[in-house]
């Protein structure tokens, strides 16, 4: 099963060059990396990136990722997986550019991996 974290440029930019990042300010000041399922994602865009340009879009192997990932009750009682570790480059299954059209972001073909 993929989890996805959606990244602005700069964020994907300082991952890429140093192997590992512990996310955003917010992941930060929560002390674990904010992921989302597939159906999910989409709504964490809306409502956290609303017309941001420059985003990307992270997907990880919520297996390789073990027992650092907890799926934790969020946004009206779901269950989002939370990260409480750095997340590593080399975790990343595939990035791909988050294009903002009209007001919404274009999302690729999600999937369980």
């Amino acid at each position: 099963m993929l989890v996805y974290k959606i990244l602005r440029a700069h964020e994907w930019a300082a991952l890429s060059a140093h192997q590992e990042s512990a996310g955003a300010p917010v992941d930060l000041a929560d002390g674990f990396v904010h992921l989302s399922a597939a159906d999910q994602v989409e709504e964490t865009a809306a409502r956290h990136f609303a017309n941001e340009t420059g985003l990307y879009l992270l997907a990880f192997d919520a297996e390789q990722l073990g027992d650092d990932l907890r799926w934790e009750p969020s946004r009206g009682g779901a269950l989002f997986p939370h990260l409480y570790r750095a997340m590593r480059s080399r975790e990343v299954v595939w990035a791909k550019e988050l294009p903002l059209v009209g007001e919404q972001h274009r999302f690729p073909e999600l999937g369980d991996g």
